[in-house]
């Protein structure tokens, strides 16, 4: 007869020892065989743990003391880090960090595929030398205090209690300072934020980019309805008060929804882009432009990504998910010609500029999805030798997946924010691919997040 296994009760006090940290960045250790999520605890530790969510397949646990500290612990140095949910591992060292990330990578390998792990080429996560300030672009939530005073922040972990964030560590200075002002001006022009769970008011977000070579700021806010009142003081107050701020957009979100922007933008004042430069390159980026929110870490990434293509001048590259074409611009010295496509008709039009502009005449981009375009491509006679994919954390679509076995590139460069999508495109295209390594790349230093750079070879 099976022996049952003994089962945590909610509430139970329990040692635990850490194994590993968690692709949300928790600690991960065993208890009589069952998977226990330690929130805020690190590999190596000793902790006496309570238990505070009961799964059939795993629990859920809090520190209630720490017996044995990891070598490796410090004191987060953002006052509201263990509120916030924002940042996940500022209580590790940053040189710790960057393995606990590799670790990541493998043990997704490791639960979503069939891979060698021991002999594959996994390498040290490429870091950042000052590992904060580094976000370009901030979306903070608006609300009041208890006190009906506007604050603008992060929801608390796992509630929908809005945390004031007046200065964030991961932020630009520039970003930082601009939240501030705007969220100051709001209150004092008496504009009516958004409340939830009354569906009335009309400021929700106060989204912030600012180019970190070029210094120039955009401000948009989202509202509720088309109506924003004291929009002439805003604009007026915005340009007296932040001088460096080059665009200002009003977007439209009334839809109960956990996306930030809406379908509409308004322009209010400067222009409608501001600029950003990477290397050698200088981009447009418009208020809805997907872009990489570290832009020293992206440097670094795409140089990467141009290694894994390792392109000799007579590729035919695709640049899925090619947003305004930064990386197929990065590879285009290398490259006979680059193609790319993506969704959002906007970011396909700043491509075409940005091309332009820099004089690469030998780009063809269109709207739509990969899995659409390319088999188009195909039929045409148009095969590509080298496929850059940067998908969002969900991976590359199956449909899509379908078409690259169809099409057979030569080579694929798969730029992952996810290593669990990641792991399981894998598992898929390892039939007809070998994965040759897997680069990871911080590009969210204090968080759990790890992006990788892969090259897949096909296989003879």
């Amino acid at each position: 007869m099976k022996q049952q296994e003994a089962k945590l009760d909610l509430g139970q006090t329990f040692p635990l020892t850490i194994k590993r940290l968690g692709i949300n960045g928790e600690g991960v250790g065993y208890f009589k065989r069952q998977v226990v999520f330690v929130h805020g605890a690190i590999p190596g530790e000793e902790v006496i743990a309570e238990a505070t969510n009961i799964q059939p397949k795993f629990a859920e646990a809090k520190i209630k003391k720490i017996r044995k500290p990891s070598e490796h612990r410090t004191t987060p140095p953002c006052p509201v880090y263990y509120e916030c949910g924002g940042c996940q591992l500022q209580h590790i060292s940053y040189e710790r960090q960057l393995h606990e990330k590799r670790d990541i990578v493998i043990q997704a390998l490791e639960r979503h595929t069939k891979l060698a792990i021991p002999g594959m080429d996994i390498r040290p996560t490429i870091g950042m030398d000052h590992p904060w300030h580094y976000r370009n672009k901030s979306q903070f939530q608006v609300g009041t205090d208890p006190n009906g005073q506007i604050i603008a922040g992060l929801y608390a972990i796992n509630t929908h209690r809005l945390i004031d964030i007046p200065e964030c560590i991961v932020q630009h200075p520039k970003s930082n300072r601009a939240t501030r002002t705007v969220k100051k001006i709001i209150s004092r022009l008496q504009i009516p934020v958004y409340n939830e769970r009354k569906k009335k008011g009309v400021v929700r977000t106060i989204v912030t980019r600012v180019g970190f070579e070029t210094g120039e700021l955009q401000v948009v806010i989202i509202t509720a309805t088309d109506h924003l009142p004291h929009k002439e003081e805003l604009i007026d107050q915005i340009k007296k008060q932040l001088p460096e701020v080059k665009s200002v957009i009003q977007n439209i979100n009334p839809k109960n929804t956990s996306l930030i922007f809406g379908e509409k933008s308004i322009h209010l004042a400067g222009e409608n882009i501001i600029r950003e430069t990477l290397g050698d390159m200088s981009y447009e980026l418009s208020a809805r432009t997907f872009f990489q929110l570290n832009p020293v870490q992206t440097v670094k990434m795409y140089d990467e990504v141009k290694k894994a293509a390792s392109l000799t001048g007579k590729e035919r590259v695709v640049d899925a998910y090619c947003g305004v074409g930064t990386i197929g611009l990065w590879l285009a010295d290398g490259a006979k010609e680059i193609r790319g496509m993506d969704i959002i008709k906007e970011s396909i039009a700043d491509a075409k500029k940005n091309a332009s502009r820099h004089g690469v005449k030998h780009t063809r981009y269109e709207v739509g999805k990969a899995e659409d375009i390319m088999p188009k491509w195909a039929k045409e006679g148009w095969h590509s030798d080298v496929m850059v994919v940067d998908p969002p954390r969900s991976g590359l679509d199956d449909k899509l997946l379908q078409t690259i076995v169809k099409v057979k590139p030569k080579k694929i460069v798969y730029v992952s924010c996810n290593p669990s999508t990641l792991a399981k495109n894998l598992e898929f295209l390892s039939k007809l691919y070998k994965v040759e390594y897997i680069q990871p790349v911080d590009m969210f230093p204090q968080t759990a997040q790890v992006e990788s750079v892969t090259q897949l070879i096909l296989k003879r």
